[in-house]
């Protein structure tokens, strides 16, 4: 099993006072010994995120975009050089089987996913690739985030004019010397931008970033701030267990333009009947912390399950679940490791009696 000391940047976390452990048996930065500092950064300035979790696959070839155009949900073949999209790659049965983020550049789409799905992405797309002039490559990348209504200015001050600025724009930058793909993110609570950067680099962008203004931060935080945007990733949230539908992010990750690809007929016949499932992800208002995987039970029979859960600085004990369908709409009583529990599309309503905002659930309907 990976130990903390694996990290590209273990020296660097360990030097700001890192306090380790895992996700999922990767080992992660959880704090920086302040976790309730490091979410209010994110939400009032710039917080920086290792991501040791995520891993970079480039495809490249001649009939590079036209296959993918045939595997993925997104409408890759409509995507130019310096543009990209979140999609999905599912089985012809419509499970998921990774959320990808597509990067389009001139002579090579980059694919960004979790870390434990890069081996079995490459391998499924090898598998269909059949006879096409198309080629896998792991590229050892380190994904750092930068989120928070500031990163901007942090760019700016790390000597990087005019970043993208729609969601999946992407170019190469210098930060302290180096290149750097800057990606304009929509799956960061709060939005915010993902960083590739080679890991003989990795420390020194990193140190510029701090540098700048961005407070690193850890996953507790990350959790947080996901669990209060309703924002799932692969993984945690997201399994191959799971139905596109079921996740809140077809609008997201599918176009319903484009031509046929592996498990188009499973979206379509979903769409054609109102998107409906058996369940569906929430979030939790909840009276107690709870932990992943925990059941959620209503009326003393299990109705849901716990995928991520955190405590929020402002919210407190929150989570996410997948929810059967008789218990989606809001407000819905539950119960969590035997503590009351309530199901939500969005903590909008809990944060503005708070003075704060949230964001609602994707694809959720309040």
């Amino acid at each position: 099993m990976p130990s903390p000391a694996d990290l590209r940047l273990h020296a660097v976390h360990a030097g700001a006072g890192a306090r380790f452990g895992e996700r999922r048996g990767q080992p992660v930065v959880v704090s920086y010994a302040d976790p309730a500092g490091e979410y209010a950064a994110a939400r009032a300035t710039t917080a920086l995120v290792d991501l040791p979790s995520r891993a970079v696959l480039e495809v490249s070839g001649p009939q590079r975009q036209k296959f993918l155009q045939g595997m993925l949900s997104q409408d890759v073949a409509a995507r130019q050089p310096g543009q990209g999209a979140h999609a999905a790659l599912m089985s012809a049965k419509g499970a998921v089987q990774a959320l990808l983020r597509v990067l389009v550049e001139k002579d090579v789409i980059i694919l960004e996913t979790d870390l434990d799905r890069i081996g079995p992405v490459q391998r499924t797309l090898e598998h269909h690739r059949v006879a096409a002039p198309v080629r896998f490559a792991a590229r050892p990348t380190t994904v750092l985030a930068l989120l928070g209504p500031e990163a901007a200015r942090v760019l700016g001050t790390a000597g990087v004019d005019s970043p993208p600025a729609s969601p999946g724009e992407h170019r190469v930058v210098a930060i302290a010397g180096h290149p750097v793909r800057l990606v304009r993110a929509g799956d960061l609570p709060g939005g915010g931008f993902v960083l590739h950067v080679a890991p003989e680099s990795s420390a020194a962008v990193w140190e510029a970033l701090r540098a700048s203004g961005a407070r690193p931060a850890g996953y507790d935080a990350l959790d947080a701030l996901r669990v209060e945007a309703l924002r799932p990733w692969y993984g945690p949230d997201v399994t191959e267990e799971n139905l596109l539908h079921e996740t809140g992010l077809v609008a997201e990750c599918h176009s319903p333009t484009k031509g046929c690809y592996v498990g188009q007929e499973v979206v379509a016949r979903l769409e054609a009947r109102g998107g409906n499932v058996n369940k569906a992800l929430r979030g939790l208002r909840l009276s107690a912390p709870a932990t992943a995987g925990a059941a959620v039970r209503a009326e003393g029979r299990e109705v849901g399950r716990v995928t991520t859960a955190a405590v929020s600085p402002r919210l407190g004990p929150i989570a996410l679940a997948y929810v059967h369908r008789g218990h989606l709409a809001p407000d819905t009583a539950v119960e969590v490791e035997g503590a009351p529990a309530t199901v939500v599309t969005t903590f909008e309503n809990r944060a503005a009696d708070e003075g704060a905002t949230a964001t609602p659930a994707p694809g959720a309907r309040p």
